[in-house]
This record gives C-alpha cells, sequence and structure tokens, in this order.
C-alpha cells in the first residue's frame, strides 16, 4: 500500500495556512468582535486510497461576511456576491439579532438629530440592520483570499509531496525484491 503521509502532511499545511491567514486577516479587519467566526474556522484534510479531501468550517454567516450580500435596493457593495437579502431563503431575524449583539459589544449609540438626545442600542441596531438590508454588506474575503492564494501554490506541493510517496514506497518494494533503492 501507497505511504500518504507526505500528502498528507502537504494538506494539513494547506489548511492550517488558510486558517491562520483567515484569522488573521479577521482580527486585521476588525472583525473579530465575539471572537465566534475567528474560534469557528477549522480545516479536516482526509487522504484516501484514491481521493484526497480538505474540509473547511465555519460558523454559517462566515461566508456572507467573506463573499458580502446583495441588498434589497442596491447590489453595488457586493455585485458578485451570490447571496441576497429578501430573497426568502435565510432565516428570519438572524440579522436584525446579530446587528443588535454587535452594537451591545461595541456600545455604538447614534444620537438623534433632532433631539440631541442619544438613542438605545435597539433604535441603533434597527437603523443599521435597515441599512445593510437595503444596500448589502460589503464582502471582505477573509477566507476566499488566503484560500485561492494557499491553492495556487498547491498543485506544485502535491506533485512533490505525491511524487515523495512514490519514491518511499519503491524503495520499500526494491527492498522486498532485493533490488537497490532509488
Amino acid at each position: 500500500m501507497l505511504d500518504k503521509s507526505h500528502l498528507k502532511s502537504t494538506l494539513d499545511k494547506f489548511g492550517q495556512y488558510v486558517v491562520t491567514q483567515s484569522r488573521a486577516n479577521l482580527t486585521r479587519q476588525s472583525r473579530n468582535v465575539s471572537n465566534a467566526l475567528y474560534q469557528s474556522l477549522k480545516f479536516n484534510s482526509k487522504v484516501s486510497k484514491n481521493s484526497i479531501q480538505v474540509d473547511f468550517l465555519m460558523a454559517d454567516y462566515g461566508k456572507f461576511q467573506d463573499q458580502g450580500v446583495k441588498g434589497t435596493k442596491s447590489s453595488a457593495r457586493a455585485p458578485q456576491s451570490p447571496f441576497k437579502f429578501g430573497s426568502g431563503r435565510g432565516k428570519k431575524g438572524g440579522l436584525t439579532k446579530g446587528i443588535g449583539k454587535w452594537v451591545r459589544s461595541r456600545g455604538i449609540k447614534f444620537t438623534n438629530n433632532e433631539t440631541g438626545r442619544r438613542m438605545t442600542f435597539d433604535q441603533t441596531a434597527r437603523l443599521i440592520t435597515r441599512s445593510i438590508y437595503n444596500k448589502g454588506l460589503k464582502p471582505t474575503n477573509f477566507f476566499s483570499r488566503p484560500f485561492d492564494l494557499a491553492y495556487e501554490k498547491l498543485p506544485a506541493e502535491l506533485v512533490d509531496a505525491y511524487g515523495l510517496d512514490i519514491e518511499g514506497f519503491m524503495n520499500i518494494a526494491l527492498k522486498n525484491y532485493g533490488g537497490k533503492e532509488v
């Protein structure tokens, strides 16, 4: 049986690089308020007899943060996004709940221009939610960018790793048949 240790090691390096850089991007872009998305970023790699696989896991809202979301009235913020507010496929009230937590954790309160008084967290959250719903959510590419960069380098590394596995297999096979090592 072919030893897949070099191949597994290369896939693990790929996955670890993507997760590490994605987490760094979240922190750098100040999108790490609750730490939930940061902590949810993980990967699993698997090498089978005829296939290789790397799965990346993250909180559900991570894909919206990464790729952005088109608004109901404008798609200017995320024209390439496959996601759109008001499509009826998302969880009802999810945006409002998330923005409410975000406003409280950051201590954001708007000021009413007419009265000069501070708004409540709920009022501020409602205004921000309405704006995001109508105008959309700009993509951050916190995950896509490191994935693309690592993926460009991956094929050569996989060929090298696979070559090392074949070399090790050939050395074992030749030893078993009394031949010389490669």
